[in-house]
């Protein structure tokens, strides 16, 4: 009998007399490491959500234009994703992932409460991205460690893994928003309180379990970056840096509310945002893995065109409450729907290289995003820059049903 064979009727037997297969028993324990990380995600961002929905009011403060907010808004992602590759890749040769973890989360602390002491928008742009560069540091290997603790169940563990990040972004945001209503803190000392609640987020990776997997002993070369990409992960690498053209910064969806609304609700509207982001974000991953990724990345681009859409015509704070409950639907289905895909379909040896690729490409993305969103909105009007979302995110949307990479 055939060794493959002999795998399928143990698995077979296991399953007759009830007891967990290997692979279930992958998954269990792999379940309890990706928890972990998801506290460590949790607190760090409910470190990050006390400031972000404030930054655009801070830099506001410190004399910043729309387009030098757009500039914020994307340097601080793309150059945090410029790293994605190297770090992904060395975790890959080094064979270890929590090196690049710890040090990630430590970094984005620092700079978090540095942020708090800028005195000027370029000073708070130099901050910023310097924090981003913890996301770099961790965010590819810590996605290839959930790939391998739950390698049969990846939309199930990116979803556990975003609905913990995502929780935290809910506390985080409400915390700030209960302090500006309560206590009219200035915004220095909550973005310092902000980066001191950040150092915790090391705690939760104390007891972190690192999977095994077989090292790679060669150095880095050119080829490299072509054996980590699979045809199918280019083709889907090209359409998700589309749609992340679309998707430019969350900071010009709360500004189009300050625009009539003041500054208290754009704050509770991105609390909302966040609810239905946590709330969905698991059932979604699992979802997903049932019916197939590709068709639930399809339905949250089509979302996201449909609510930018609704951000161009709308001023009626009403609808701007359906829209945020929208918007983070349309997060929460594309967020870490697109990381679990990716994933799929990157090659099993390359698996931390491939998704740094990935997420370097897109992520770098939201520069341009940010300065097109910052400029249409300077140059032409707030409108102009959602049109400009309903577009590009519709194209993307038809390319995936198109093209259908698959893993």
């Amino acid at each position: 009998m055939e060794k493959g064979e002999v795998g399928k009727n143990i698995g077979a037997r296991n399953a007759k007399s009830g007891q967990p297969s290997d692979e279930e028993h992958s998954d269990r324990d792999g379940k309890k490491n990706v928890l972990m990380l998801g506290l460590a995600s949790f607190l760090n961002d409910f470190s990050s959500e006390m400031i972000m929905p404030i930054l655009p009011f801070f830099l506001t403060s410190l004399g910043a234009s729309p387009v030098i907010i757009g500039l914020v808004g994307g340097v601080r992602d793309a150059l945090a994703n410029l790293l994605k590759f190297v770090f992904g890749y060395y975790s890959d040769m080094i064979g270890k992932r929590m090196p690049f973890v710890y040090a990630g989360y430590a970094n984005s602390a620092v700079w978090k409460i540095a942020l708090a002491f800028a005195p000027s928008p370029l000073f708070a742009l130099a901050t910023v991205s310097l924090e981003r560069l913890g996301k770099g540091m961790r965010d590819a290997p810590r996605d290839a460690m959930i790939s391998q603790l739950m390698p049969t169940k990846t939309g199930a563990g990116f979803g556990l893994h975003q609905a913990l990040d995502t929780a935290g972004a809910l506390l985080g945001s409400a915390a700030v928003a209960l302090l500006l209503l309560y206590m009219k803190i200035d915004y220095w000392l909550i973005i310092a309180v902000a980066g001191a609640i950040a150092l915790l987020s090391i705690t939760p990776l104390i007891f972190v379990r690192e999977p095994r997997f077989v090292q790679r002993q060669n150095g880095f070369e050119v080829k490299e970056i072509k054996n980590a990409l699979s045809k199918d992960l280019l083709i889907f690498t090209v359409i998700a840096s589309l749609f992340a053209l679309a998707n430019f910064s969350y900071m010009f969806f709360i500004m189009k509310v300050q625009l009539t609304e003041g500054l208290v609700i754009p704050v509770l509207l991105y609390i909302l945002f966040n609810i239905f982001y946590a709330l969905f974000a698991y059932p979604i991953g699992k979802y997903a893995d049932r019916i197939g990724k590709r068709e639930v990345l399809i339905m949250g681009y089509v979302l996201f065109a449909i609510v930018s859409l609704g951000f161009a015509i709308n001023t009626s704070l009403p609808i701007f409450m359906i829209l945020f409950i929208l918007y983070g639907i349309s997060f929460a289905m594309v967020s870490a729907t697109q990381r679990a895909y990716a994933a799929d379909i990157s090659p099993p040896e390359y698996k931390g290289a491939s998704l740094g690729i990935f997420q370097t490409v897109t992520g770098f993305i939201a520069l341009p995003a940010g300065l097109i969103a910052g400029y249409l909105w300077q140059s032409f009007s707030p409108q102009a820059a959602f049109y400009f979302g309903v577009v590009v995110a519709s194209i993307s949307a038809v390319l995936l049903f198109v093209l259908k990479p698959r893993p």
